[in-house]
């Protein structure tokens, strides 16, 4: 007989970044209602998930942050040792997408994805990794995405995400010694807000999808509760893909279903 695990641990502090609506709102409220103080950052009003988290019996802080402005970045870290002593927990999720194709990426929203995309979770593992590390070690988590695996459409996205994907990969080897984990979660396609007025796109893409279906919010955070949880503790410079089986099989999966099962 196996013996018993202990119940799972989460950090006492984790940031959450893009928190204030979202998918970023989504890891919070669940982060919260484990038990975990979550500091909510976006350029945003982030204080409607705090009073969510805080009325389900949770402990939040909202903290204005643009994700591009290292300045930022260091006063939100400061402040969350001053407030609470530690920090065991990044979730790089703040992110923009531009579904537009080569030729009608201007120089502006190039610069525009890459700031936020890459460069802003760059800047946030820089100002939050000494106290990390101060506080233990702990674990930083950046949404990337299907798109930084595959040739999407989309260069300025799709950069930012395989470049997140480089990112997370460099930054794991560079911090393990001090006891800081670091992977990225690939997510597929999820029904949010972000895929509002792309019924076709959504359509199409659901025919390559050998799981038949979009992904769920909840499906995306628990990829990120795992990662933040000492679950994971040696799960480091790993790419967490959720999407159905999209990446791995969606190619054939649709040309088989395209031949009707005719394989001769």
């Amino acid at each position: 007989m196996s013996e018993a695990r202990e119940p799972v641990r989460y950090p006492d502090v984790v940031l959450v970044t893009g928190a204030a609506n979202g998918m970023g709102a989504h890891h919070a409220r669940a982060l919260g209602a484990r038990g975990v103080h979550v500091c909510a950052a976006d350029v945003a009003d982030a204080s409607g998930v705090v009073g969510e988290i805080a009325a389900a019996g949770g402990s939040a802080s909202a903290h204005t942050l643009d994700v591009t402005d290292p300045a930022r970045w260091a006063a939100v870290v400061e402040q969350i040792r001053v407030d609470h002593g530690s920090l065991g927990g990044l979730v790089n999720n703040a992110g923009i997408s531009r579904r537009l194709e080569f030729m009608d990426t201007t120089a502006e929203v190039w610069d525009r994805v890459l700031a936020v995309n890459l460069s802003g979770p760059f800047h946030g593992m820089r100002a939050a990794a000494p106290l990390i590390r101060d506080s233990g070690g702990g674990s930083i988590v950046n949404i990337s995405s299907i798109s930084g695996q595959i040739g999407y459409f989309s260069p300025a996205y799709s950069s930012s995400k395989w470049g997140l994907t480089g990112l997370s990969k460099s930054a794991a080897g560079n911090l393990a010694r001090w006891g800081i984990r670091v992977n990225s979660v690939h997510p597929g396609l999820v029904g949010t807000a972000l895929l509002a007025g792309a019924d076709a796109f959504v359509e199409s893409a659901v025919d390559s999808i050998p799981a038949g279906r979009v992904g769920t919010p909840d499906e995306i955070t628990d990829a990120v509760l795992f990662l933040l949880s000492d679950r994971s503790t040696y799960l480091t410079g790993s790419e967490v893909t959720v999407d159905g089986g999209l990446v791995s099989n969606g190619l054939y999966h649709r040309i088989l279903a395209g031949a009707g099962g005719d394989l001769g």
